[in-house]
């Protein structure tokens, strides 16, 4: 297991402070907030600790309030919504300085038999003859130096590899806004089912709008031609998978419109089952000229 992935996987071991209250560090992203993801995982993590473990999570839904500071510790508090006889429900508030800056809800699921057909996976190219995230950030020589940097520390815990070129890589003309990406940890991980759905659920929020900047042809905060930020985030988890083995994130972008963008995806498995279902919409501005408006 990498350092970095050591390190990943301490920030989101939460310390339990009293029953149904947990408490997170923070660290910095490559904008000056907590990283989105960061905090969506941290929040599963507190639910998935209140419940059996013969419950996975199958769905989370969640709103993004307010940045995070990441000098500051975020606390988590869990209410048990719900306990049935097949599902679980469980809604987290995560609070810094006496403000909420996050809600999540979530659902777990006992195993059962059922109704079973998915969408076919889309064709993409093997992602072991594709370049690293490291490799293509290098080769950029239009990136700011120490925007590079940060990327590559702010993904190191992950294998994170481009099928095509990603917004800040090649923009100024509009693209097809579909977005391909394989990635897996940079190491591997124990057999806990909530841990493998955590991991997802960081690396879910790193690319999910790639897709409606390259509707516009914009290359994203790595450039700055935009700003925005994560508003609300759902996931389903359909099949078993591991975090730690090739998947496959299909992005796609149906719609932008006043301010915000809404980007969806399919998580595949590299033998081709469906695993999970994402869709998030985020603020997506062009920064305004200065003396205008």
């Amino acid at each position: 297991m990498s350092n970095a992935l050591q390190s990943l996987l301490d920030l989101l071991d939460l310390e339990q402070i009293e029953e149904d209250i947990f408490r997170g560090r923070s660290r910095s992203a490559v904008v000056p907030r907590v990283f989105g993801g960061q905090v969506a995982a941290q929040a599963l993590v507190a639910a998935g600790r209140t419940v059996p473990e013969d419950r996975p999570a199958h769905s989370l839904h969640a709103y993004f309030l307010r940045p995070g500071d990441p000098g500051a510790p975020i606390v988590y508090t869990v209410d048990r919504i719900r306990d049935g006889r097949s599902f679980t429900t469980r809604r987290v508030v995560a609070v810094q300085h006496g403000k909420p800056i996050f809600h999540l809800s979530a659902s777990f699921q006992t195993y059962e038999d059922g109704l079973d057909h998915q969408e076919p996976m889309p064709a993409s190219p093997d992602p072991e003859s594709l370049p690293t995230g490291a490799e293509r950030l290098r080769e950029y020589r239009h990136l700011d130096p120490v925007v590079v940097e940060k990327f590559l520390e702010a993904r190191a815990a992950v294998d994170l590899r481009y099928a095509d070129e990603p917004p800040y890589g090649r923009f100024g003309e509009p693209r097809e806004p579909h977005s391909q990406v394989w990635f897996r940890t940079n190491g591997k991980l124990a057999d806990d089912p909530l841990l493998h759905v955590v991991l997802a659920t960081y690396v879910s929020d790193m690319t999910l709008l790639d897709s409606v900047l390259l509707a516009h042809g914009r290359g994203g905060w790595a450039v700055g031609d935009v700003v925005g930020a994560s508003l609300d985030h759902a996931m389903w988890f359909h099949r078993p998978f591991r975090a730690d083995e090739w998947l496959l994130y299909d992005q796609e972008s149906p719609s932008a419109y006043g301010g915000r963008g809404l980007g969806q995806a399919r998580i595949y498995t590299q033998d081709g089952r469906l695993a999970i279902t994402v869709i998030q919409e985020g603020v997506v501005r062009v920064p305004r000229e200065r003396g205008t408006g």
